[in-house]
């Protein structure tokens, strides 16, 4: 899809649809398209133009000092931040950006600097983390071709796997962690980085991969007596259920801690059962492996 609702602008920049819609009336520099219902959708230029103006204002700049730049102005004083939150909420951006444009060139050039001028680690947690959320986002609310996402998403899934075969842990923990994606969840990055967290802290993971039905994960924990399951949802099938997902594995998996993180739990409220525990954020999710 090419156009976006002012939702959507609302999720993936941050930005409240209410501050969107007085930015148009006040502002040059939105001017969004109507459909015949007269309902606002934005296009793709739309979309990275309203990141810019986001990123900009959290940091300093004045809406009706924004308005009066162009485009390369803007790019310019979003590259010229000094501070150092700005400038991985940037890069993270320009991932958006150039993932709309199917540039896998420069997704990968992107990557590739990171990785050599901070490692691997920091390169998952500050770079592809939040911009696999952001993916996330486009993914469940359909704005994202599956060739977007497939082609960037392999990308990063090669950097992941190259960093958990070369990571190495001091100590060795003596416990292990069963890693699944349920049945009809593809979408495997967030897994693999969980993955790459536990084998730099010396645990044992136990990687199943995707689209795994409950009964062979229920195999595998009553062979392997894991210490913990962990999934990480991003995008599943139209018609998965959370509640459904949580009553079935813990139907069949009584015991053992289950681990649920990813986009699709972060407006989750309801009670859960004791054995499950919800990480809803990247700090939750490393909180809770540093306390392994």
């Amino acid at each position: 899809m090419d156009f976006f609702t002012i939702k959507d602008l609302e999720n993936i920049s941050g930005i409240k649809a209410h501050t969107i819609r007085i930015w148009e009336q006040r502002y040059e520099f939105l001017k969004p398209n109507r459909t015949d219902t007269n309902i606002r959708c934005y296009t793709n230029e739309d979309l990275k133009r309203v990141l810019n103006i986001a990123l900009l204002n959290k940091y300093g700049f004045k809406i009706s000092h924004i308005d009066k730049m162009n485009e390369g102005e803007r790019e310019e004083k979003i590259r010229s931040l000094s501070d150092q939150k700005a400038q991985y909420e940037r890069v993270v951006n320009d991932l958006v950006k150039y993932m709309i444009d199917v540039n896998e060139g420069m997704v990968e050039k992107i990557l590739e600097d990171h990785i050599q001028q901070i490692g691997v680690e920091q390169t998952i947690t500050k770079v592809i983390f939040p911009f696999m959320e952001k993916i996330g986002i486009l993914w469940v609310t359909n704005h994202i071709n599956p060739a977007q996402e497939h082609l960037v998403s392999n990308l990063i899934r090669q950097k992941l796997i190259v960093g958990i075969d070369k990571v190495e842990s001091e100590v060795k923990v003596n416990k292990s962690v069963i890693l699944f994606l349920p049945e009809g969840e593809f979408h495997e990055l967030g897994l693999l980085f969980v993955c790459y967290l536990l084998k730099r802290k010396g645990i044992y993971p136990i990687y199943l991969g995707t689209n795994m039905p409950l009964k062979d994960v229920q195999y595998l924990v009553n062979f392997k007596k894991p210490d913990y399951i962990y999934s990480h949802l991003t995008s599943v099938g139209k018609n998965f259920s959370l509640d459904k997902f949580i009553a079935d594995i813990t139907k069949q998996i009584t015991s053992t801690p289950i681990i649920i993180s990813g986009f699709l739990t972060s407006g989750y409220e309801k009670e859960l059962p004791q054995q499950i525990q919800l990480k809803k954020s990247l700090g939750e999710v490393m909180e809770f492996l540093a306390g392994l």
